[in-house]
C-alpha cells in the first residue's frame, strides 16, 4: 500500500496561550492556506481558535 501523498501532518497552536496542542492532517491541495479551528484547550480550560503552525 502506498502511502497517501496528498495529505500532510500539521501541527495546532493556541491563539491564547500559544501551546502546541493537536496534531491532525489536511489535505494540501485542497487546503493551501493555513487552517483554524476552534478546540479545547486544556491550559485556558475553554474552547479557542487554534492556527497552523509550520
Amino acid at each position: 500500500m502506498a502511502r497517501n501523498e496528498k495529505r500532510v501532518h500539521v501541527t495546532l497552536e493556541c491563539t491564547t496561550c500559544k501551546r502546541r496542542n493537536y496534531i491532525t492532517t489536511k489535505n494540501k491541495i485542497n487546503d493551501r492556506e493555513r487552517i483554524e479551528m476552534k478546540k479545547y484547550c486544556r491550559w485556558d480550560k475553554a474552547h479557542t481558535v487554534h492556527k497552523e503552525t509550520r
